[in-house]
Parts: C-alpha cells; structure tokens; sequence
C-alpha cells in the first residue's frame, strides 16, 4: 500500500454527505492509533503534520511510518503537510513521496495569496498531489504560528469564488468562525456564510479548529458542504492527560512502553469519537 493524495477521498465525502478526518500527528504513536481506529471502523482518514512535527520527527522517519501503517491495514492513507509556508519546503517533501499539501498563504493579500497557491499547484501537479488553500484566517495558535483575534478574518464568499478559479486548488479551507487551540468560550460560527460559500464554490471545503467545537456544529457544518474536519488540540489533551494521571499514579514509573500506552488508548476514543461524528465510519 501506499501514500495518496487527498483529491479522490475528499471527492468522495462531498457526494457521500459526510467529512473526513484530519487528525495532526506528532510521532509513531499517534500514526499507530489513528490508522488502527481507521482499520477497524473502516473510515478513509488524513494524517498531517505541521511543519513543526515534519522538523521534530523527521519527513523520512514519519514517511516511512505511514507507509508502513497502510502496509500494515491494507489501506491508503493520506499524509498531509498542514500549514505549510515555504514553497521550497514543500517541493521537497512533495518530491519525497507526499502527495497531500496545505499550502498557507492567508496572511498575504489576496492577489499574492493567489500567485504562491497557483505556484504550488502547478509544481504538485507533477506529482498527482492535491493542494489546499486557505482564504481568510483563524485565531488561535497552530504550531508556532499565533494569530491575535484581530487579526482574524472570515472568508468572503466572493472572494472565494474567484480564488478557487485562479488557482485551480482542490479544496479550499474557510474561515467561518472557528479557531485554532482551545477555545475560551463556545465558538460562534457563521454558518449563513458557509452556505454562501457552498452555493458558490464546488470544490471540497474545509473545517479548520475543530477541536472543542461541539459535535451538533460539526455535523451542521458537514451539512453546509464542509468535507474534511482537522482535530489536532483534543488528541494532544487525551494523550497528555491520561500520562499525566499515570504518573500520579505511579509515581515511580520509568517505562515509556507503560506511561505512553494509557495516552494511546485515550487518543483512541478520541478518534473514535471525532470518525462517527464525521459520519465517515464505513466510508473507506
């Protein structure tokens, strides 16, 4: 088996009526868990990885440990370059066998937002890689990249139109509301402008911090054209917590193999929860 893009899979989700998961990995762990949960529910999944994750595990090491995962449950799967920046960065792991890239020109105007999209489509074009965009920005911290409310803006329905049709991407984020990291209130998302959005976009739209939002907006969102859901911050939370509650526990534990394997069973219900809430359950 294999690495894909994520063109036919999220194609699928938009006739289907239901989203896929995106969920942020960080090491073996997380990729052993959610392709496992993947396998067992029969649910297509997106694997991504911030650049950070790539520069703190390795483009090879998390390469090879996804191929093997597809190995392992006879399924491809979809690695993912989440919020990607630099163009040569993502050439370079497109070339390594990634075919799956979100490359993030939000914080530029929109005609240049528009140039360094088309410019990245073109290169993974190449490849059979599929490429999303993202069009107005989130709150919230992703990563190492922090953006203060108020310089958080939703996506123009107008505007999204023409820069679906500009660059020739295959999914296209939007900004409705939602925000990345934990919220301090519940998120009040604009779901007139999602369906706005739809009526006038026919690519696969994308739902950005998504972790925390409660599960009835979710599937609302689905519902409004959304395809494809990223979780990263509620499966960091479970994994952490639960080591956490080890160690309390056990206060002398020393061995990786016992204190990580409570974090890998509660990322587990994680995943399990945010696939049904998908609707993606049987859906590979």
């Amino acid at each position: 088996m294999y690495l894909i893009s994520s063109r036919e899979m999220l194609k699928r989700a938009q006739l289907g009526g239901y989203a896929v998961p995106a969920f942020n990995v960080h090491n073996l762990e997380t990729v052993q868990v959610i392709a496992e949960t993947a396998s067992e529910l029969s649910s297509p999944v997106i694997l991504a990885g911030t650049p950070g994750t790539y520069d703190y595990a390795g483009t090879d090491y998390l390469i090879s440990i996804c191929k093997e995962a597809a190995q392992k449950y006879s399924m491809p799967l979809v690695l993912h370059l989440d919020h990607h920046e630099d163009q040569q960065d993502i050439r370079n792991k497109v070339e390594h066998g990634i075919r799956s890239v979100m490359i993030d020109g939000s914080h530029y105007a929109f005609d240049q937002n528009i140039d360094i999209v088309r410019s990245v489509v073109d290169h993974c074009s190449r490849f059979d890689g599929s490429v999303e965009a993202e069009l107005g920005r989130l709150g919230g911290q992703e990563d190492d990249l922090i953006v203060d409310s108020a310089d958080a803006m939703m996506t123009n329905p107008a505007s999204a139109a023409e820069f679906v049709r500009r660059t020739g991407i295959d999914s296209l984020a939007v900004a409705i509301g939602t925000a990345h990291g934990l919220y301090k209130s519940q998120p009040r998302l604009d779901f007139a402008r999602l369906e706005k959005i739809r009526s006038v976009v026919n690519i696969p739209l994308v739902l950005h911090g998504a972790s925390g939002v409660p599960e009835e907006m979710v599937r609302r969102c689905i519902d409004l054209g959304i395809c494809k859901v990223n979780i990263a911050t509620e499966l960091k939370i479970a994994f952490s917590d639960a080591i956490k509650r080890h160690f309390l526990e056990n206060p002398s534990a020393n061995d990786p193999r016992k204190y990580i394997t409570p974090g890998k069973a509660a990322m587990k219900q994680v995943v399990i929860d945010k696939i049904r809430m998908c609707g993606s359950e049987g859906k590979a």
